[in-house]
């Protein structure tokens, strides 16, 4: 697709006609009215990346249209950006043309913010870095005020810590969040707060135990956790369970249970299948599952997991994909209904749009 144009005055119309394809995608399945939660037109993206380009001792950032590939498009600044990030664009740049250790063969820089105020900027060469490299970067980490990581081919080079850390308030408690470099954190921040917000008030009253698949950084997990008895969470990715790891105990939450596995490895252990190593100590019989909260990729649920879910009372349900939701509610719709729907404008002026269902059992016939 072309790039996309940031124009806040085209902001409430894009928005609407997204929200109307979704309806629309989800009528034959009996969708209450959702609730929408729009972004901030501008200043909404935690996370930004670019192409530097050099040209007459210059660089400059760069994005690239799928229509016409090789010519760079030049960017001034970036408006989706939020505010650290803004402010450290032209800085850094600065910075870069000054210095010739930080510019050679630079090709691309990464941005990581939080609502909080921190800033995270990755460098990324077609060169091995030294010592001298690291003098520089140093300079600039404290110019900028952010953490620096160099990265080249079999080379990574952290000056301080490769990680921030998120903090924001949530129905009367403050959160925190470690977001490790080059892992999966969500992009939009004010719309992340209004998701966690709007699923807490789906599983108010659940009661019993949550299981959670697909639970990343445990960026829902620490959200729910107080409104269940115990949760059991599950992650495949290695840097994102030490994430959540790190968040369950900087959060004080002593009622979840981490494991790294597949939601297709934990659909076997519950449906009795083989035991695994990794659940060992778990006792999944001591648990009283009333809620099944999954995130899933955008290919959804594999057949597995949507067997495991109809099993459920209730299934809080958030996607990236409306079309895969789709074809997911519509598998669970012989035992589930849609009891409520939200969409959360996640990337504003794209097609792209996160939404959310809660299913609850269907009454016995």
């Amino acid at each position: 697709m072309p790039l996309p144009i940031f124009d806040p005055a085209h902001y409430d119309a894009q928005l609407a006609d997204k929200l109307a394809r979704f309806k629309a995608d989800f009528a034959p399945l009996g969708l209450p009215e959702p609730e929408v939660f729009s972004s901030p037109p501008l200043h909404y993206r935690m996370r930004a990346e670019f192409r530097l380009w050099h040209h007459g001792g210059r660089v400059d950032y760069a994005m690239f249209d799928a229509d016409n590939p090789k010519q760079p498009i030049l960017l001034d600044d970036f408006p989706p950006a939020a505010e650290p990030i803004a402010r450290a664009m032209p800085r850094l740049r600065e910075a870069l043309i000054a210095s010739e250790e930080l510019k050679r063969r630079i090709f691309q820089v990464e941005f990581l913010a939080t609502l909080s105020g921190e800033l995270m900027v990755s460098l990324v060469y077609h060169r091995k870095l030294g010592p001298e490299w690291e003098t520089a970067a140093r300079e600039l980490a404290a110019a900028l005020g952010a953490q620096i990581i160099g990265r080249s081919r079999g080379q990574k080079i952290v000056l301080e810590r490769d990680w921030l850390l998120e903090e924001f308030e949530l129905d009367g408690r403050r959160l925190r969040y470690q977001q490790v470099e080059g892992s999966f954190t969500q992009p939009n921040g004010e719309v992340n707060r209004k998701m966690l917000g709007w699923a807490r008030a789906q599983a108010a009253d659940a009661g019993g135990d949550l299981l959670e698949l697909y639970c990343g950084n445990g960026n829902f997990t620490i959200a729910l956790a107080p409104l269940f008895g115990r949760v059991l969470a599950t992650e495949l990715s290695k840097s994102s369970v030490r994430a959540a790891l790190y968040n369950i105990e900087a959060n004080g939450a002593d009622n979840i249970t981490m494991v790294r596995m597949a939601s297709e490895e934990l659909s076997d252990a519950m449906a009795g299948g083989r035991e695994y190593r990794r659940m060992a100590g778990v006792d999944l019989a001591g648990y009283r599952f009333s809620t099944l909260f999954v995130d899933p990729p955008r290919s959804g649920l594999d057949p597995a997991t949507v067997a495991l879910a109809a099993g459920f009372e209730r299934i809080l349900y958030i996607s990236c994909n409306p079309l895969t939701l789709r074809d997911n509610a519509q598998a669970l719709a012989a035992t589930h209904r849609i009891a409520a729907a939200a969409v959360f404008d996640q990337f504003p002026y794209t097609h792209h749009l996160e939404c959310g269902l809660l299913l609850t059992r269907r009454a016995a016939a």
